[in-house]
């Protein structure tokens, strides 16, 4: 027996590439790995020293359900130092990752019937976090010629009687696309102006690489929901660990949700995440930004050079979303040919949407500049056995 939702709920094609990549390294093929959204630096060492001074400690017990007050004031003091806003520590919900933290917002905001905007392409695992709680995901295209960023004029037009948010990231997955401020804020006005939540994944932050005029929405508007995450800029994927900033209106209600479904977030992850802010530790996540900077320029120019089309350069996070249609063959038949015989792991655009999914194909710029090269020798390779150069 199963429920129902489980039949809305397309596969992440990713995770089969990356199994399948997998395979091919076990049966001893070297796979150039474009495919995952994972930084492969690890965790900075005054991270992990103070995960293991934690458990050294015995710092593994249940915390507060909303995090502990001083990772929540550290949060806020982050936010000052960085984007110039003050924010109360009482507003930062501290979570078990930003999935975590969805998966709240979806049970605070959202009933049965009501319809979430999100924008295609997008983020493939934001559509069942509505879908959960008996809500309606409504796609809303984002467009190559302007950039992959949200219209405002496109949200009012989805706007219905049903809708109750829009959900936009600013630094996007899959396309690496940056909200500038003015668009923000006429988006921040036209969901307010209809009763509506905006809710600002913001998991990239500090992974940019263009000055867009502020670092976070909040500076813009103090009312928005804001998802953040120490997974990306911070390197921590897997001590699963996240944060959101709510109108203090919502922090109780949220907590009660967080005390039913979580209890808490990882007690030793917490511990370890205030080291995450610490002088040593930023210096190496500025380190690793300049890597992929560096990383993004090759690997688009590589690209270029060898005929796709990028129709926006990112812009932040470590993604590139590139039109594979020049060599004639779909997105998805691309990205297996190219792993089952040259041996690169790419995402197929069906991943983010349908919306132009058969031509673009995503690229993740979170392997070395080696690895990179090798990578584009692999497709050059490619092509010319296709008959595409």
């Amino acid at each position: 027996m199963q429920a129902s939702r489980i039949r809305q709920i397309s596969p992440f094609r990713v995770v089969q590439l990356l199994e399948r990549a997998k395979a091919l390294e076990a049966a001893g093929h070297r796979v150039v790995h474009f495919e995952v959204g994972e930084p492969d630096f690890p965790t900075a060492p005054p991270i992990v020293e103070a995960g293991r001074a934690a458990l050294t400690a015995g710092a593994t017990r249940y915390t507060e359900s909303l995090g502990l007050p001083a990772l929540r004031a550290r949060i806020a003091e982050w936010y000052r130092e960085t984007a110039g806003v003050a924010i109360a520590p009482q507003r930062v919900v501290v979570t078990a990752g930003a999935s975590g933290a969805l998966l709240l917002l979806s049970a605070l905001l959202l009933d049965p019937g009501d319809e979430l905007l999100l924008p295609e392409p997008g983020y493939p695992c934001n559509d069942p976090f509505a879908r959960l709680v008996g809500a309606v995901p409504v796609a809303v295209p984002v467009l190559a010629e302007d950039g992959f960023r949200v219209d405002p004029g496109q949200v009012a037009a989805a706007w219905t009687a049903a809708s109750r948010g829009l959900l936009v990231a600013s630094q996007a997955n899959p396309t690496g696309a940056v909200l500038e401020p003015e668009r923000l804020t006429a988006l921040v006005h036209t969901v307010r102006e209809r009763g509506g939540a905006l809710l600002l994944d913001e998991i990239y932050q500090g992974l940019i690489y263009e000055d867009i005029g502020y670092r976070s929405g909040l500076a813009l508007d103090d009312g928005i929901y804001v998802l953040n995450s120490f997974s990306k800029y911070f390197g921590m994927t897997g001590w699963r660990l996240g944060w959101m900033v709510l109108p203090e209106s919502q922090v109780e209600p949220v907590a009660r949700l967080a005390q039913n479904l979580f209890i808490s977030p990882s007690s030793v992850a917490q511990h370890a995440a205030l080291a995450a802010f610490e002088p040593a530790a930023v210096a190496i996540h500025e380190e690793r930004r300049a890597a992929f900077a560096r990383r993004l320029v090759r690997l688009c120019d590589g690209l270029e050079s060898l005929g796709f089309r990028i129709p926006a350069r990112p812009a932040g996070a470590f993604y590139v979303y590139v039109d594979v249609s020049r060599t004639g063959i779909d997105a998805m038949t691309f990205c297996e040919r190219l792993l089952e015989r040259h041996h690169v792991a790419v995402t197929p655009g069906l991943d983010f949407g349908r919306r132009d999914a058969e031509r673009f194909v995503r690229f993740a710029f979170t392997t070395g500049e080696a690895d990179i090269d090798l990578g584009l020798e692999r497709i050059a390779d490619a092509l010319a056995d296709w008959g595409a150069r």
